[in-house]
């Protein structure tokens, strides 16, 4: 099985990708949580396309990527999993838990340094909130988070199939956990204990910077109550709530080049009336 889905890693990975948004597409359309003042057709290119050029930009400057590092780090006799002999079972469980962890303080590095918070602020800086947002990363953010995970996997000695599943899990649930769904309140308090959900994460999107920086976690959601980061509800409840941040409110920002470009913009005056 583990070869198997090696073997077939980019079919894999491509095909969860094309179902888990065309679901969250048609679930967001069937059971919406908020309307959209700003529709599908403005911000779903730039979006979608950002998802094009990161891939590239990973592809060009680590050509093996994680995967490729964890079949080096397993043929060289490198990090703690091919030190030490475990089950195999255990190994695939205890590196995909310990990424997620790394990806949790990756996540919040990124909003405590100011010149991090500026690549990571495109993804912030989505005026509505559904599944392509949780595709929405900086190139150079991307480059930087699989610069990370190259090294916890080479440290861990990961086997390459709990990598492939890593990286496939946090796809999925990172498109999930950014939908525009409504779950009854029953099933979001229970699921929330296993994985966090799209209630749960919007909060991460909040305006309120106390709310933005807190619900940290994209895959599993225990990271945040045990780091003291855990925020329920936002203050102004799910409808009320405004997405997004201050500095960045204009249509225009929703363009491909404006988000690749916003890094190294100044942040505009508070108050600034928004054009088109």
């Amino acid at each position: 099985m583990s070869d198997l889905l090696l073997t077939h890693e980019p079919v894999v990975r491509g095909a969860v990708f094309i179902t888990i948004l065309l679901v969250m597409a048609v679930w967001e359309v069937v059971a919406r949580r908020r309307p959209q003042r700003i529709g599908r057709a403005r911000r779903w290119p730039g979006n979608l396309l950002i998802v094009v050029l990161d891939t590239l930009a990973v592809r060009l400057v680590f050509p093996l990527a994680a995967v490729g590092a964890a079949l080096v780090a397993a043929e060289q006799g490198r990090g703690l999993f091919n030190l030490v002999v475990v089950p195999g079972w255990l190994a695939i469980v205890a590196s995909v838990v310990v990424l997620d962890l790394a990806i949790y303080f990756q996540h919040r590095l990124f909003h405590a340094v100011p010149w991090l918070w500026r690549l990571h602020r495109m993804h912030h800086a989505d005026l509505e909130f559904d599944v392509t947002t949780g595709l929405r990363f900086h190139p150079l953010e991307i480059l930087l988070s699989m610069g990370v995970k190259l090294a916890v996997v080479t440290v861990l000695g990961a086997p390459a199939v709990a990598v492939v599943l890593f990286e496939v899990l946090l796809n999925a649930t990172s498109m999930f956990n950014h939908g525009n769904v409504r779950l009854p309140a029953r099933i979001d308090r229970w699921l929330r204990l296993l994985v966090v959900t799209p209630d749960m994460h919007r909060v991460h999107h909040s305006i309120v910077r106390e709310e933005t920086d807190s619900n940290f976690g994209f895959n599993l959601p225990w990271w945040d109550r045990l780091f003291a980061t855990y925020r329920d509800q936002p203050a102004a409840g799910h409808l009320g709530m405004t997405i997004g941040i201050e500095a960045f409110r204009e249509a225009r920002d929703l363009r491909l080049d404006r988000m690749l470009i916003q890094p190294f913009m100044k942040a505009r005056p508070h108050g600034k009336p928004p054009r088109s």
